[in-house]
């Protein structure tokens, strides 16, 4: 039995909108994937500051603090932070209490 004209419209949608959700798949890979590279550039580049001045270091020591998971908070366990501040003296520790 011949296709009908329904029948082949009815397969082409289905087709075109295959295509469209895998377009909409690879652009919403791609968002993902631009979105973890700023945030891993972004991260480094913190992590850099924070190595050279003491003000950065207790920021990003407060941001770890503030993770909500623990598992999130062991990646920072041996992070130092900054080792001198801008003028040459020796950082401050943390705030261990969290208080501020």
């Amino acid at each position: 039995m011949a296709e009908t004209e329904l029948e082949r419209a009815e397969k082409r949608y289905v087709q075109a909108k295959a295509r469209l959700q895998a377009l909409r798949n690879r652009e919403a890979t791609k968002q993902r994937k631009l979105d973890t590279r700023r945030k891993v550039i972004l991260g480094g580049a913190l992590l850099d500051l924070a190595e050279r001045d003491s003000g950065a270091a207790a920021m990003v020591d407060r941001l770890v603090r503030n993770l909500s998971r623990d598992h999130d908070r062991k990646a920072f366990a041996d992070w130092g932070g900054a080792t001198s501040s801008d003028d040459g003296s020796p950082a401050l520790p943390s705030d261990p209490d969290g208080s501020g």
